[in-house]
């Protein structure tokens, strides 16, 4: 009998115990929601129960770098850790400095002359008037064109009068082109009249070097004719006019202003 009613006991005092542990929980949740709204923290901690399909949120940024954001708890690191990620690229921290290069622009002095090549072409309407003053130069009458010999390619120009040939710089016709054949000074003469509008060759029978014009020896004035060969030395020379019965530098008397 009492072994019957301790066990009948025992069943009443485990059915009892279940809905005070009931009330309990719920007493310390209400405890816990009061203590919430109120800015209370609990000594304990407090474990907080999330649904399985929900997985816990990692902190946000700004609360990570806010040491007053509740939700920045505080971190321990070595200090390999902490050299660790002072190298990491994303953790380096660059000052933009103000550039310290200008660009400065030149700017024109007042009152400076314009450039030369800033004048503008100007159109030419009707007949152009052109002046004819006075030389600026002795006038060209012809040339002496290089075809044989040192220099070859290059020119000299005939003037109107008398122009001496020779090897000298100071000559009016120098053939200066390193042939030592050739003599210095007044090697031969040509000479151009305008009044009959001819050339004509001299040679200076006075030098021994001999010359020849179109490998015939003259032994006195001869007439020049368009691209007759003159040889000095061991240079050949090519006659070219550029005045003569067709023209000549004093038809232009007529034209001056």
């Amino acid at each position: 009998m009492k072994d019957g009613k301790r066990g009948q006991a025992g069943q009443q005092g485990a059915g009892a115990s279940i809905p005070n542990r009931i009330l309990g929980t719920l007493r310390d949740a209400l405890a816990a929601a009061g203590r919430d709204a109120t800015g209370e923290v609990a000594a304990g901690e407090r474990t907080e129960l999330l649904p399985r399909d929900h997985p816990p949120q990692p902190p946000s940024a700004s609360a990570a770098h806010n040491p007053k954001s509740p939700a920045a708890a505080p971190q321990t690191q070595t200090a390999a850790e902490a050299l660790r990620d002072a190298k990491a690229p994303g953790h380096r921290h660059y000052e933009t400095a103000e550039p310290t290069t200008r660009i400065v622009r030149g700017r024109s002095k007042e009152g400076a002359a314009p450039a030369a090549d800033s004048a503008k072409t100007q159109l030419v309407r009707g007949k152009p008037r052109v002046a004819h003053s006075d030389f600026q130069q002795d006038p060209v009458v012809g040339w002496l064109v290089v075809i044989g010999g040192p220099g070859l390619g290059a020119f000299r120009p005939i003037y109107e009068g008398n122009n001496a040939i020779g090897r000298s710089p100071t000559q009016r016709v120098p053939i200066d082109f390193g042939d030592t054949s050739i003599s210095a000074e007044e090697q031969a003469y040509i000479r151009y009249d305008s009044m009959d509008r001819s050339f004509l060759f001299v040679p200076n029978l006075a030098k021994t070097n001999v010359v020849a014009v179109n490998n015939k020896k003259p032994t006195g004035a001869i007439k020049l004719e368009l691209m007759d060969m003159i040889t000095m030395g061991r240079t050949q020379l090519a006659f070219v006019p550029f005045c003569g019965e067709d023209f000549d530098w004093s038809e232009l008397a007529e034209l001056k202003e």
